[in-house]
């Protein structure tokens, strides 16, 4: 039994929506993911899928896209990603009801890998736009997108909290963390995300988001105050999902 995860699945086959525009990485991805999930996920084992998985912006737009994650192997435990227009953060509970024992999406509670409690939320990060210099050094940002910025990074604070709170309140103290965007922008060395990981204790924090060569060194990869970040982005991983825990 092992723990898996893989991110920014970009499915698109009810709105028809082609990824190739983004590079060769991307061309017929929905394949790869077919074939590499099925190559290294076994039935026992857990995927985590940290979020983008639909580019459909309701739910009946997604039935596919969800059914092709459905027959994947293992337990899909799903992470609510900035593009997933389908999933309602209140109505997570709704979402869980209707796929019972075939999907699971983590927003405000918690899921199980053996002693772990599986914890996180969609996250935010600052991404600019940054003011640069003639040397490409960053001068300034958008202080009215940064506000705004705040505000949604409180928000996903207190989501992230409330999943750690329901896990610890069931006795949990081992914990793996999830995120769609990365823990830090590219200005910061710490963030509310990272601070909530050391205070729990998390053994790693697991993210997505970033994609093509010149942004997967957009936030932290490796061990950082104890703590193991992952970056499992799709394009990033050339969607071999990857080894959280065995």
């Amino acid at each position: 039994m092992a723990l898996y995860a893989l991110g920014d699945l970009h499915l698109g086959f009810q709105v028809n929506k082609s990824m190739d525009i983004f590079g060769k990485v991307w061309k017929h991805h929905e394949r790869k993911i077919e074939k590499f999930v099925t190559q290294i996920v076994k039935p026992e084992d857990t995927l985590v899928l940290t979020g983008d998985h639909s580019w459909g912006r309701k739910l009946p737009e997604c039935r596919e896209d969800l059914a092709f994650i459905e027959k994947l192997p293992g337990r899909k435990i799903l992470l609510r990603g900035n593009h997933d227009m389908f999933w309602d953060a209140k109505k997570t509970a709704r979402l869980n009801e209707e796929y019972r024992g075939r999907l699971f999406f983590l927003q405000n509670n918690y899921a199980v890998y053996k002693d772990y409690a599986l914890v996180g939320t969609k996250g935010f990060t600052f991404e600019g736009p940054f003011y640069l210099n003639r040397r490409g050094g960053i001068i300034g940002w958008d202080e009215e997108r940064e506000l705004q910025a705040r505000k949604l990074v409180e928000r996903e604070t207190l989501r992230l909290r409330e999943s750690f709170r329901q896990a610890e309140e069931a006795g949990y103290r081992k914990f793996i963390m999830f995120l769609h965007y990365p823990p830090t922008n590219i200005l910061e060395e710490t963030s509310p995300f990272t601070e909530i990981a050391q205070e729990y204790g998390a053994s790693a924090v697991v993210y997505s988001h970033c994609h093509g060569e010149n942004r997967f060194g957009d936030s932290i990869r490796g061990e950082f105050h104890g703590i193991q970040y992952m970056l499992v982005s799709g394009d990033y991983l050339n969607f071999h999902p990857a080894l959280v825990l065995d």
